[in-house]
């Protein structure tokens, strides 16, 4: 058992109970414990097999290959509409995990196997991009924004077109894309670092909140 993931469990509120049911069915399986993502993680041989997390509405156990198990009991679900590979099962009340109990170690015996046999995702290509119409407006009234966004990774311009899609208005959308415009023409992904300071580059880790401000 790993003090992080206790310690991490100690501070959690909401879904402690919940969390900690989990934690005890998962360590029944030969998985290393560790804390990744500010999540209990647990691995074999370095490879993510499952994960736990408290979100706001629920708990969840989640499973980075999750695309990969049978799901015979049509319980996996994905996190977000475009995820490709992860899947996860949400809880509200230990009750329902206890009565899972047996359901979700066969999940994780099968996800452990995946692991074991390195099996991966065969990720759809999913680069053809259907463009917010302000995003497009601007890719063609401004060349120096429509060279740095093309300059992009797919997995980037994606993700920028999600954010700047979401909000119904499109005064919105537009202040949206007017706010990244300088991240981008930075080369900067929605999720980028732009401090220096995270140590999961080039993903932000947060490390900016921390900066005194002199």
């Amino acid at each position: 058992m790993n003090p992080k993931v206790v310690a991490y469990l100690s501070e959690s509120i909401r879904w402690r109970n919940e969390l900690e049911a989990l934690r005890k069915i998962v360590l029944t399986h030969d998985l290393t414990e560790d804390l990744k993502w500010g999540q209990p993680c647990y691995t074999l041989q370095g490879g993510n097999v499952v994960l736990l997390s408290g979100l706001k509405d629920c708990c969840v156990l989640s499973f980075p290959k999750g695309a990969l198990l049978k799901d015979t009991a049509g319980i996996l679900t994905r996190p977000g509409e475009n995820t490709q590979a992860a899947r996860v099962i949400r809880f509200t009340k230990v009750g329902e995990i206890v009565a899972m109990e047996a359901r979700l170690n066969a999940y994780l015996a099968e996800a452990i196997a995946v692991e074991r046999a390195g099996l991966k995702v065969d990720f759809h290509d999913n680069t053809q991009l259907d463009l917010a119409a302000e995003l497009q407006r601007k890719l063609e009234d401004c060349p120096e924004f429509k060279t740095a966004f093309e300059a992009l990774t797919p997995g980037r311009q994606r993700a920028y077109n999600l954010h700047f899609s979401a909000p119904v208005q499109s005064t919105t959308r537009v202040a949206r894309i007017e706010k990244c415009t300088p991240r981008i023409l930075d080369g900067k992904g929605l999720n980028d670092c732009t401090c220096g300071l995270s140590k999961k580059m080039p993903a932000c880790d947060g490390s900016h909140k921390f900066l005194r401000q002199d």
